[in-house]
């Protein structure tokens, strides 16, 4: 079934009265100026409380291309993404923020890097940036452990302003804060074409910004949430079974040494018997126990997390990106 939408642009908000009509208006006269492109524009309210929600409804009835969806509270920018992700009907999906730190402008050339170029996912580069410094500083640390530990060599993974296929937003879930992390979780999923475009960064015009240093702290915990899900769903044993294993192994090793260190000291060394420390009071000996009973529970719980995953309704679910001869 071919897609009427050319471009699905879904723009998250929450309080940003101020800026939307401008960024409307924005987004219109570039798409005007591509030739034969029909397009959407899904704005998310996510639970604002201003008039966020009146001025898209004002917009929308101006404009049919201009959609809405309103939460009843504030779920959060991952929710928002979801959602809109689900809403939409374009070849191409591009994400961008409501407060007009990004540009419009910058959508003929990401539509053009999916659609020519064939790209899975062009993420935007805030090369040159116009944001505080408690915001700059806890973004670059953070692009750098994230880019380490996933090896996508992406120099800005928290851009809002972003290009995806059809195809890769409709085979992803984002939930929690894994906004951040929506390249990652598209590698997971085999999408491993992914580029990344030097954009333009504009200064806040509206309003104030909603982050801080406080998600790095966040940020981080979510990355290693994300990657063991994404090694280790289907089969978590794998994991438990292993940190058991090496944890019973070091145990194991300690209490053997704790023992034959104690029959060199009796039979060879000949040592009298009140002269050697008894095993108990030996603080390797609690600390060989406690390895012993971490293992144990490594492995309770990778068998545990097997039993979950094997009865879970998706434990069989693949994506399959074509079909030959099958109805």
């Amino acid at each position: 079934m071919s897609l009427k939408t050319n471009i699905s642009i879904i723009v998250p908000v929450y309080e940003e009265e101020e800026s939307l009509p401008e960024l409307c208006d924005w987004i219109g006269r570039v798409i005007a100026q591509m030739e034969s492109i029909t397009y959407e524009i899904i704005m998310v309210d996510d639970g604002s409380s201003d008039n966020s929600w009146e001025v898209i409804q004002a917009l929308a009835k101006n404009n049919p291309s201009i959609k809405g969806i309103r939460f009843n509270r504030n779920y959060g920018k991952s929710a928002a993404l979801d959602t809109g992700f689900k809403a939409c009907k374009g070849e191409v999906v591009i994400t961008m923020d409501a407060d007009l730190q990004d540009s419009p402008d910058e959508i003929p050339a990401l539509y053009e890097l999916i659609k020519s170029k064939k790209y899975d996912l062009v993420s935007g580069w805030k090369q040159k940036r116009h944001d505080p410094l408690n915001k700059t500083i806890p973004s670059k640390i953070f692009n750098g452990v994230v880019r380490y530990m996933t090896k996508i060599k992406l120099n800005d993974f928290n851009c809002g302003l972003k290009a995806y296929s059809h195809d890769v937003v409709k085979s992803i879930e984002v939930y929690g804060e894994m906004h951040r992390y929506i390249p990652v979780i598209a590698k997971w999923a085999g999408f491993k074409k992914i580029g990344e475009k030097v954009v333009a960064h504009r200064a806040r015009k509206y309003g104030v910004t909603k982050f801080g240093w406080t998600r790095i702290i966040t940020g981080f915990l979510d990355l290693l949430s994300i990657i063991f899900v994404g090694k280790f769903r289907k089969s978590p044993m794998h994991f438990f079974g292993t940190m058991g294993a090496l944890s019973w192994l070091i145990g194991g090793l300690m209490t053997a040494w704790i023992i034959i260190e104690k029959q060199i000291q009796l039979y060879i060394l000949k040592m009298p018997f009140k002269e050697i420390r008894d095993i108990v009071e030996q603080p390797l000996f609690f600390l060989a126990l406690t390895l012993l009973i971490m293992g144990t529970q490594l492995f309770l719980a990778g068998f545990l997390g097997e039993l979950i995953s094997r009865s879970s309704s998706s434990r069989n679910d693949y994506l399959v990106k074509e079909k030959l001869n099958l109805d």
